[in-house]
């Protein structure tokens, strides 16, 4: 499967929490058929009223007609109703599946601080109800790609430190269910994804603002959903077992990003102090991890695992220090240059959190 180029073609795929943000996009692109066309897209998820309005979406209807539910399994799209927290439903829906994108998580990280039980339940009991699944069962899976976040490095709040252990999980996934291939995919700050900074600040706009910053200094990676699923898909089509794929993405102060959106509009920001578990800077490769890094067969850096079965150290570590949102920031004009290509795509994205 590495390098393939139509690495989906004629497969059948599983997307964890495919009416997400990145899910909604990654499904799209899965069914535009740009890297082979699937047999069937299953997107799971617990959400009944997402999933019925992603449906429609891609039916092109704007309402429901009583045919459009019976018609879901004859579709090469289809979706099933389930909670990765669930062993049982999740074990169905892996059944004949090739690829499983494990997207579905507990994201926001207000939210994991005040449920932190909850965010272990789904971000590293459903990780571990999936391997588990594969390496219990027959069930033919040849790759899961397990989609984390800037936080699972140097963890300081609960929900870095779930997705720190999921991405753990899946690296020892190789081990239990070596018929498959456990890799997964590390990014920053999604433009348009639900709940990140942008549509925020697109909302406080459009109401008059003020815009809300948490500390001056605060700086984070950017980079689109569309960047995105072009990493998931290049470790899906690249990466070895156990890998973890990293982009090479640029950094902004959000101050300097919100400036840009706000432009000559007379709206205030107004500094409101760091959240539950935030970070200042974010960091996507630590120094720590840099010894073990290198770079993937498609220009990411591919981080080894650490477990000596699945491989031999790195010669050559492509860094020697930490990978922070504070190193090699954008100026203001090269943020303005940025988002002046990608700044559609960010609104269009919008529909996605309604």
């Amino acid at each position: 499967m590495l390098h393939e180029p139509r690495v989906f073609e004629g497969k059948r795929i599983l997307v964890t929490g495919g009416t997400g943000s990145l899910g909604q996009v990654l499904v799209r692109r899965l069914m535009a058929g740009t890297d082979g066309l699937p047999e069937s897209v299953t997107v799971f998820s617990r959400d009944e009223a997402k999933q019925h309005y992603m449906r429609l979406a891609f039916m092109q209807k704007r309402a429901a007609t009583d045919e459009v539910i019976f018609e879901n399994s004859r579709q090469r799209l289809r979706f099933i109703i389930g909670d990765v927290r669930d062993y049982s439903s999740l074990l169905r829906a892996t059944r004949d599946k090739e690829i499983v994108f494990a997207a579905a998580a507990l994201k926001q990280v207000p939210s994991c601080e005040y449920f932190p039980w909850e965010a272990v339940r789904t971000n590293i009991g459903g990780a571990e109800n999936l391997v588990r699944a594969i390496a219990q069962n027959d069930l033919g899976v040849e790759t899961v790609i397990g989609i984390s976040t800037d936080k699972a490095c140097k963890p300081v709040n609960v929900m870095g430190m779930t997705k720190a252990i999921q991405e753990r999980v899946y690296v020892e996934g190789n081990l239990r269910a070596t018929q498959t291939r456990f890799v997964c995919a590390r990014y920053g700050n999604v433009l348009a994804s639900r709940g990140s900074v942008v549509p925020l600040f697109l909302e406080q706009i459009a109401t008059g603002g003020p815009v809300t910053i948490t500390t001056p200094e605060m700086t984070r990676f950017l980079l689109t959903l569309e960047d995105a699923v072009d990493m998931v898909v290049a470790a899906v089509r690249s990466a070895h077992r156990g890998e973890t794929y990293i982009p090479r993405c640029p950094s902004a102060r959000m101050t300097d990003l919100a400036a840009y959106l706000i432009g000559d509009k007379p709206i205030e920001m107004v500094i409101t102090g760091i959240r539950p578990g935030e970070k200042i800077h974010e960091i996507l490769l630590s120094e720590e991890e840099a010894t073990r890094t290198t770079f993937g067969a498609e220009g990411y850096y591919a981080l080894r695992p650490m477990l000596p079965e699945l491989g031999d150290p790195v010669s050559e570590p492509a860094l020697v220090g930490d990978y922070s949102s504070a190193d090699a920031l954008m100026t203001p004009k090269e943020l303005t240059t940025f988002l002046e290509g990608r700044i559609a795509e960010v609104v269009g994205q919008r529909y996605l959190e309604a």
